[in-house]
């Protein structure tokens, strides 16, 4: 899980500085076909009934949609603000499952939890920060965009009866479509290294989804998933390394107060498993 963590920040400081210069668009489109590649041999082994014999087909629509729509956002966000800053607004994507959860999935929260989800969800503002200079545009791209990722965490949830290849090969073939349909817009001709770069990224990325469904078979996700946020600690590192970027107070208190809360629910959910 770590490693794989570390695969993601590698994806997300790559995104950054490639939508730099090209799109949005470009960059899905180029990283899907490049990931599409990388994830053939698994394709051929589960075959192509595997892969399109879908239940609920209308979910595995909406969780494709969440997926590319999520990652845009991601993308567009951290082209304006820093590293850190767009993976704090991510990181309380399970804080909005764990809100959800109660009404679409029908699981019960404790008094204790619902107080572990206000309290993250006011780590949130503290990282917004919510007035005419902070809640620009970008602020609230990504905040859409860590919704939209709840949203994909809930249906991959209630999807959890398909393979992992289908659910992944899906996720791409949504990412490249939007990538074909706005690329064209505003295509920029990369270099041949800088082409290699782009490709690079969707390695990177399954990589990184590989190493993490990986984890997950090898042990239960109560135990690897506390390690996801390791992620602030790359993307704090990594901001400063290559951007010159670095989170100010209330970023760092808004980040301890998310990530505390989250730990907080995996630990008693872990606690409610046991139980089980």
């Amino acid at each position: 899980m770590c490693l794989g963590i570390l695969f993601f920040s590698l994806n997300d400081v790559m995104g950054k500085w490639l939508v730099a210069t090209y799109s949005v668009g470009q960059v899905l489109l180029i990283r899907s076909v490049a990931a599409l590649i990388i994830l053939a041999p698994f394709m051929m082994k589960v075959g192509w009934k595997e892969l399109s014999q879908l239940q609920n087909i209308p979910l595995q629509a909406l969780r494709v949609a969440f997926g590319t729509l999520e990652v845009a956002a991601f993308y567009w966000a951290v082209t304006y603000l820093s590293l850190v800053a767009v993976m704090t607004y991510y990181l309380a994507g399970p804080l909005y499952v764990a809100a959800i959860a109660p009404f679409l999935l029908k699981e019960k929260i404790s008094r204790d939890q619902w107080l572990a989800i206000i309290i993250g969800f006011l780590g949130v503002l503290m990282v917004l920060r919510p007035s005419s200079d902070t809640l620009t545009l970008p602020a609230i791209t990504a905040l859409i965009g860590s919704l939209l990722f709840a949203g994909l965490l809930i249906t991959t949830r209630q999807l959890r009866g398909t393979s992992g290849t289908a659910l992944i090969f899906w996720q791409l073939i949504g990412a490249l479509i939007f990538g074909i349909l706005f690329a064209p817009f505003s295509w920029v001709s990369p270099s041949w290294s800088t082409f290699g770069l782009l490709c690079l990224l969707g390695i990177v990325s399954m990589v990184a989804h590989m190493l993490v469904t990986q984890s997950l078979k090898i042990a239960p996700a109560s135990i690897v998933s506390p390690f996801q946020y390791t992620l602030l600690v790359w993307a704090a590192l990594f901001g400063w390394i290559f951007f010159k970027e670095w989170p100010d107070n209330w970023m760092i208190a808004g980040a301890v107060v998310i990530v505390g809360s989250g730990l907080y629910l995996m630990w008693r959910e872990r606690g409610e498993q046991q139980k089980t």
